[in-house]
């Protein structure tokens, strides 16, 4: 897909007035794969809304990026998004929010402000491309999706980076089981298993437990747990879900 051919659809579902956040989520991951052909893009389903990223990019199966999308001529800058922003970038470290046609890169959390690029603008009703900035947005994306991350050679970076991990874990986590005590249908058998071992931690472990301290505690647990175990994995380049539950200390 060409830009020209992006920015012409988001224009169609713009102008019919029913178009919402996840409506140009199909265009968008088609855009990117056209960029970098060597990538896999996937967009999360339209359904899911439990503190993860719209996008998770892969490349030989090992996450590199993120995208977080929000509708479009949402002000990216705005305090109301500054929570959820602010858990992705400090535990993201190459992540990019957009409202799809303004992109943000962050890179280590720090906001890289030579990589803000806007391809497109509302007029009226309708969205009008910026064909200047296609060749800088082009080679963003590139970018983006051949970034490697630096080896972490400091006990406080890594400190650091684990933390922020595990608190957009959490996230998930309570988010997760709170939408189950609401009656959500969504994922109900992995909300079942995970209501079932936050009961089971109030009845053998700490009985007052609210869910956001058992989410924090479990998120930790898994956390440093799977880190752990990719110490313990002696194949450097891969490092499957198996290979997790095979490494992962037993006390």
């Amino acid at each position: 897909m060409k830009i020209e051919e992006y920015i012409d659809k988001l224009n169609t579902r713009f102008k019919s007035g029913q178009a919402g956040e996840h409506t140009y989520r199909g265009d968008l991951q088609s855009l990117l794969e056209s960029i970098a052909t060597d990538v896999l893009v996937i967009n999360e389903p339209a359904g899911v809304d439990c503190g993860k990223p719209d996008y998770i990019i892969k490349k030989d199966n090992i996450p590199i990026g993120y995208i977080e999308a929000k509708d479009i001529g949402t002000d990216l800058d705005s305090k109301s998004h500054k929570e959820q922003f602010d858990r992705y970038r400090q535990a993201l470290n190459n992540l990019i929010i957009t409202d799809y046609l303004s992109f943000q890169l962050f890179r280590d959390g720090e906001f890289v402000s030579s990589a803000s690029i806007s391809i497109g603008q509302i007029q009226g009703k309708r969205i009008i491309g910026t064909p200047e900035n296609y060749s800088d947005f082009t080679d963003l994306i590139r970018d983006f999706c051949t970034h490697i991350g630096q080896t972490i050679r400091s006990a406080s970076k890594l400190s650091k980076m684990m933390a922020g991990k595990a608190r957009l874990l959490a996230n998930v986590i309570e988010k997760a089981l709170l939408t189950s005590v609401a009656g959500d249908q969504t994922d109900e058998a992995d909300n079942i298993t995970l209501q079932d071992q936050y009961k089971a931690f109030r009845e053998i472990l700490i009985h007052d437990i609210n869910a956001k301290t058992f989410a924090d505690i479990y998120a930790q647990t898994i956390a440093y747990g799977m880190f752990a175990a990719r110490l313990n994995d002696p194949t450097a380049k891969h490092f499957s879900r198996k290979e997790a539950a095979e490494f992962i200390p037993k006390s």
